[in-house]
């Protein structure tokens, strides 16, 4: 879902101008932001919360040249779900599992091979012949108990 999704479904659900609809999504994410600047933490119960973790500073690399390049230390938004919105996302999700039938085997790209097990022949049984140098062997299989 986009920002512009969500707006469209505020101004569905609480009958209001799309105007009025973007107004108060901007509202809530500009509070979010702003609390967050000044390292509040945002708890909306049922839902989750909003913090903000510290990373330290390390040395990294340039991927194009392999240099050093020193990061700097940064503060990072951080959002933990509720146990109630993890519940409702897994209910939700085994409920979909369940009523939808089980997924056709993908058709095989050209090409490739499909590779299937094959189990040991039984004992006694002779294996393919091997070129070992200028000798042939035949191997004979070994099965353990």
């Amino acid at each position: 879902m986009t920002k512009a999704d969500l707006i469209d479904e505020v101004s569905r659900l609480a009958e209001l101008t799309r105007k009025d609809s973007e107004v108060i999504v901007e509202t809530i994410f500009d509070s979010i932001v702003r609390s967050l600047r000044v390292g509040d933490k945002i708890e909306i119960r049922g839902f989750g919360s909003f913090r903000t973790r510290q990373r330290k500073p390390r040395v990294g690399r340039n991927p194009k040249t392999g240099d050093r390049v020193e990061v700097p230390a940064k503060k990072i938004p951080f959002f933990k779900p509720s146990k109630e919105l993890k519940d409702l996302v897994n209910t939700a999700a085994a409920e979909t599992a369940a009523a939808a039938p089980p997924p056709a085997p993908a058709p095989l790209a050209r090409g490739n091979k499909q590779h299937s097990f094959h189990p040991p022949p039984s004992r006694g049984h002779l294996m393919p012949a091997r070129i070992h140098g200028d000798r042939l062997l035949q191997a004979r299989s070994v099965c353990l108990p």
